[in-house]
């Protein structure tokens, strides 16, 4: 996939179905694939990560927007057809994977304040990324879905301590087991969200609190930020450590050949696996 990268030297980088740019003191990261709901590539994950990371130590960056271009936020990791028939281009399973851990790993470690505007679909992995932020703002339209166990897999990007946290034990098993969709407002009525807004107010009310956020005192944000997440967040690691195993493990069973085959010829998946 062929680059489409910034010339200014001090810019930041963006590529194809990535866009990072630097608008003042707000750092604006949209996943800009939006035939496909921004599905996730392994490409896309590492350049989001490697954006976040330099974000970390540049004195410039008071507050990070994480987005989705078009219709939804993300849809998860790739799984149709040309994903798989180009896995040089969107990367493989594992590659997907292992960039979507680093890619948490970015967000939650971020010094400054990351706000997730989620505007529709937030479903797989995406959802993880919207929960790895510290604001989540959310349409009226917008809906969140584990949808793993659909195809044979189970939840990852730290999905297991980012979602407990959020709403508890029993919430989280019944978004994980039973791959519902959760609405806008159950998110909010659950703790998963931070606010729900009219569809045509989202944009709107998002800029307002990313400007609070970035005229904000930097230091105590940081510092507020570093406390709640010691305090609730002790299980990402130990998470994504146990997802990635059991992960790997269900990439390589029958059960997943056949979910992601049933979900390119939009069926029903007959799993086999005991």
């Amino acid at each position: 996939m062929k680059g489409t990268f910034m010339t200014a030297t001090d810019a930041y980088q963006g590529i194809d179905h990535l866009t990072a740019s630097l608008d003042g003191s707000v750092l604006t990261v949209t996943l800009n694939r939006p035939e496909s709901l921004n599905s996730l590539t392994a490409p896309m994950l590492e350049t989001f990560a490697v954006t976040l990371e330099r974000a970390a130590t540049d004195p410039r960056v008071r507050v990070v927007r994480i987005g989705g271009a078009g219709r939804g936020f993300c849809s998860g990791a790739g799984i149709s057809e040309e994903d798989h028939a180009n896995p040089g281009a969107a990367g493989s399973p594992n590659d997907v994977l292992d960039a979507a851990n680093r890619c948490i790993r970015a967000i939650v470690n971020l010094p400054q304040p990351a706000v997730a505007v989620v505007q529709g679909a937030a479903a797989g992995v995406g959802v993880s990324l919207a929960l790895a932020c510290d604001v989540v703002l959310a349409s009226e339209k917008s809906f969140f879905m584990l949808a793993f166990t659909k195809i044979g897999l189970m939840p990852d990007g730290a999905a297991s301590a980012l979602i407990a946290a959020a709403v508890g034990r029993i919430r989280a098993m019944r978004m994980a087991l039973l791959a519902e969709r959760i609405t806008a407002d159950e998110a909010y009525a659950w703790g998963l969200v931070s606010q729900v807004y009219p569809a045509d107010a989202l944009e709107a009310e998002a800029a307002t609190v990313i400007e609070t956020l970035a005229t904000g005192p930097a230091v105590a944000l940081r510092l507020t930020k570093d406390a709640i997440n010691a305090a609730t967040l002790t299980e990402v690691e130990n998470a994504l450590a146990r997802e990635t195993k059991g992960q790997l493990q269900l990439l390589a069973a029958d059960d997943f050949a056949e979910g992601t085959k049933a979900f390119q010829q939009r069926r029903a998946a007959k799993f086999t696996d005991v």
